[in-house]
């Protein structure tokens, strides 16, 4: 029988961000240097052949090459013509912009991305409603323009992350004085999955106002159960392979996807960021094993998705938290495409991923 795991009276998100402060990466063994200072160290030496390559370039071309890079800095800078906003007081309800700037709400969570979508109701909450509907917790968005039609004066797609769910909020039935402390029912726990991942919206402008194009042939949910398809040099490997998938070649969903980028070829890239928060076990070991302590996983806290979705079990499948923690790459052009989750591009809690053209 699974035991049912006590939240905190502090309340489940505050026990989340505080395990997300927690350093899981230390020094492994002692006079080993971490990530950051071998950083501090490669970027001190670059400054050095830097500040030598500088000291070339003026003598060979004089001071004015320097004067121009800082007159193009500040001409840079003077482009922000809009008074500074000025704000003083407490935070309130209203959207506040600079002097001659407008804002709108496009779309909120629970909002129609396709014709069939139903009303949202938040009393009433189902996954297959929120498969529907534009996710949870919007973290990255990204633009791609296209060509307008009839009498749009634009038209573009946004590609949106959902990066987690805040379940005090999102349900209201967890209000109230034990809401700390009461598990999710199982349509809850289906509709925080769903609620996950990521969107891509079709919107047009008329005028000044923008709209959502719920008819828009690009429009798709991502979800954490949204089969993706393994590339590059880990696919098929070991410690990829599951029960579900032997192969080690297809994973369902992405999760915890923090910022991200558009290429240049027109695709949107979506980052997996905290992925241990949503493993877990009924009872925490005697001991975490190195990668478990490394990744920050292997206790009880975090997302509960294990007593619906067995894979989130870390005892039950051990193998199923490898696959996440990876840069995924989608088509928002077509919406029946399978994302790609390039192992190349290397497995850790990415909080973005951009290109450039260089």
């Amino acid at each position: 029988m699974m035991t049912q795991r006590k939240h905190s009276a502090a309340g489940w998100d505050v026990e989340l961000e505080a395990g997300d402060d927690a350093p899981s990466n230390p020094r492994v063994r002692a006079g080993e240097a971490v990530f950051s200072e071998r950083f501090a160290l490669a970027l001190s030496r670059r400054e050095a052949l830097l500040g030598v390559a500088a000291i070339g370039v003026a003598g060979c071309a004089g001071a004015p090459s320097l004067n121009a890079e800082a007159d193009a800095g500040a001409a840079q800078r003077d482009s922000f013509n809009f008074a500074e906003l000025v704000t003083a007081g407490p935070a309130d309800e209203n959207m506040h912009v600079a002097d001659g700037h407008q804002a709108q709400v496009l779309i909120r969570w629970g909002d129609a991305l396709f014709p069939d979508a139903p009303e949202f109701d938040p009393y009433a909450q189902t996954a297959a409603a929120q498969a529907r509907q534009f996710g949870y917790n919007c973290d990255y968005i990204g633009f791609v323009p296209l060509p307008t039609t009839g009498d749009e004066d634009a038209r573009g797609v946004l590609c949106v992350n959902h990066e987690y769910t805040s379940r005090d909020v999102m349900f209201p039935q967890m209000r109230g004085a034990d809401h700390n402390r009461r598990a999710l029912t199982t349509e809850e726990l289906e509709v925080e999955m769903t609620a996950h991942g990521g969107a891509v919206v079709e919107i047009v402008r008329h005028g000044d106002v923008w709209s959502v194009d719920v008819a828009g042939p690009r429009n798709r949910r991502i979800t954490a159960e949204t089969p993706m398809a393994i590339t590059g040099p880990a696919r098929g490997a070991a410690y990829l392979r599951t029960s579900e998938d032997p192969a080690g070649e297809t994973i369902l969903g992405t999760i915890n996807n923090c910022a991200g980028g558009m290429t240049p070829w027109g695709t949107y890239l979506m980052a997996e960021e905290n992925f241990n928060a949503y493993f877990g076990r009924d009872e925490a070991p005697q001991e975490l094993t190195a990668l478990e302590r490394r990744y920050g996983y292997g206790g009880t806290y975090g997302y509960d998705w294990r007593r619906i979705a067995r894979r989130f079990d870390i005892d039950a499948e051990p193998n199923e938290i490898n696959r996440f923690g990876w840069v995924v790459e989608v088509d928002p052009e077509d919406p029946n495409s399978t994302p790609r989750k390039h192992t190349a591009l290397g497995r850790f809690k990415h909080e973005g991923s951009t290109t450039t053209i260089a």
